[in-house]
């Protein structure tokens, strides 16, 4: 199955290799016997007429003189690979360069020259039954003062075009078989850029599927195979934090909720045996209803971020002005900060700053912000808070001077459940959801939120808004 391709491939390279071999053997082989047919045949055609008009030359009376012309007539003999033949108006041969199977004095009453090779016709024949083997045969008649005297013929045997047709077979199959061999570069750069990896790929596929999300992609190739490579190993790296995240998420999850279940089921219990006496029971009943609350509060965060990684989530985008959604804000706080002591100092660059937002939504943001800020301030301390405009944007600020983020936690604080070690002493009732649904929800409106924080000098917040233009 996994060599399919590869196997069609071969398959397929060896189909045109047989086929073109085919074409070569049969196509080309007829192509160049047909060629050569005709080349020798306008060959022996020219011969035959050039040597027809010196031989006029030599006439006196009905004789023809051959000696002159003798030793020329041979070199071209050889050279045509041919015979060459004077004949008598008579059709008697009077002169054969052949010195084997000489036909010198032979007769032919019956020679016709519609019987040989014209240019726009020629074939092989055996020309009389006077060769062993067809020829090919050129006729020009030898003229002068208005009569004809005679006749040259020039014979070439089939098996001098057959020898040459395999030469240039020969030379084509070697042509071939280069080409093919160099063909099989293809074959081995496919088998290097294009099938190894897919195979790296197949097998990954297959462990990423078997669960193996740690098995490491190892190709190192560009164009899309290298693109689906690096995606299906991004892929893998994704699914493999989606799983290490799920399964602290329901660490965290079961520690959040079993710690505030098993103080209300201990206190419950309590009361039924007796343990705790009805006159001391409103304390710990109050204690149990503080649990809830706990319980409930971890509810409803993890629905708000539920919501929150909902793809294609809804916010009901309005203009409004943040100065007043900071005071009211501030002032759902009075009692926690009346009891610590805290004050805020609220600073507007502007009476109205008019915001493009989310208002419920940020309302939230504030709300955690302010929330973080007061459980770890000093007692009798301030918290500042600013609103102000700059480069089309809305700027919001809250900081306080209370215990800080240590260095090496800032870019942690942002993950779901996290805890500094220094917040745990004092924010023993918090979920550790508030900063992550905080930066969920400013991610949502496309801006961006930043933290900057000294370890024992304070911490500060700051998010963007887009500017709105509407009235309140």
């Amino acid at each position: 199955m996994k060599k399919r391709l590869y196997l069609k491939l071969v398959l397929s390279y060896l189909a045109v290799a047989v086929l073109g071999f085919a074409f070569v053997a049969t196509v080309t082989s007829h192509g160049i016997y047909s060629y050569l047919t005709k080349t020798k045949a306008a060959t022996l055609y020219r011969e035959a007429d050039l040597i027809a008009g010196e031989c006029s030359q030599q006439y006196s009376g009905t004789i023809i003189s051959l000696e002159a012309m003798e030793p020329q007539l041979r070199v071209l003999a050889t050279h045509l690979e041919s015979q060459i033949w004077i004949m008598d108006r008579t059709g008697q041969v009077i002169y054969d360069t052949a010195s084997e199977n000489n036909h010198e004095g032979q007769a032919f009453p019956d020679f016709d020259t519609a019987s040989t090779i014209t240019l726009e016709r020629y074939e092989f024949q055996d020309f009389h039954g006077s060769f062993r083997e067809p020829v090919l045969t050129a006729s020009a008649p030898i003229t002068g003062r208005f009569s004809t005297y005679g006749y040259v013929l020039i014979h070439m045997p089939e098996s001098v075009v057959l020898r040459a047709r395999y030469d240039l077979l020969n030379f084509s199959y070697i042509v071939y078989l280069a080409v093919l061999l160099l063909s099989l570069i293809v074959l081995l750069v496919f088998h290097l850029t294009v099938y190894r990896p897919l195979q790296k790929i197949i097998r990954a596929a297959t462990e990423y599927a078997s669960g193996n999300l740690n098995y490491r992609l190892n190709v190192h190739t560009t164009g899309e195979l290298g693109h689906l490579a690096n995606t299906l190993d991004y892929m893998a790296m994704e699914l493999y934090n989606s799983e290490e995240y799920q399964k602290k998420f329901i660490a965290n999850v079961s520690h959040d909720f079993r710690s505030p279940l098993t103080s209300i089921k201990g206190y419950i219990e309590a009361m039924l045996d007796g343990t705790i006496p009805p006159e001391r029971q409103e304390k710990y009943l109050n204690i149990v209803i503080t649990e809830t609350e706990r319980l409930n509060k971890l509810t409803e965060s993890m629905l708000t971020l539920n919501s929150l990684d909902r793809k294609g989530q809804q916010l009901a985008m309005a203009d409004f002005d943040i100065n007043q959604v900071i005071k009211n804000t501030c002032a759902t706080f009075e009692g926690s900060c009346s009891a610590k002591g805290i004050t805020f100092d609220l600073t507007f660059s502007d009476k109205a700053l008019y915001v493009h937002a989310d208002m419920g939504k940020i309302q939230q943001v504030l709300y955690n912000l302010i929330d973080n800020a007061i459980k770890f301030s000093h007692n009798d301390s301030v918290i500042w808070i600013e609103a102000y405009d700059q480069h089309e944007k809305i700027f919001v600020s809250v900081k306080d001077s209370g215990i800080g983020i240590p260095r090496n936690c800032t870019n942690k604080i942002w993950e779901r459940f996290y805890k500094t070690d220094l917040s745990r002493g004092k924010d023993k009732r918090g979920t550790g959801l508030g900063l992550s649904i905080t930066k969920e929800i400013i991610q949502a409106h496309k801006e961006n939120i930043d933290v900057i924080s000294t370890e024992g000098v304070g911490t500060e917040f700051i998010f963007t808004l887009q500017r709105g233009t509407g009235t309140q």
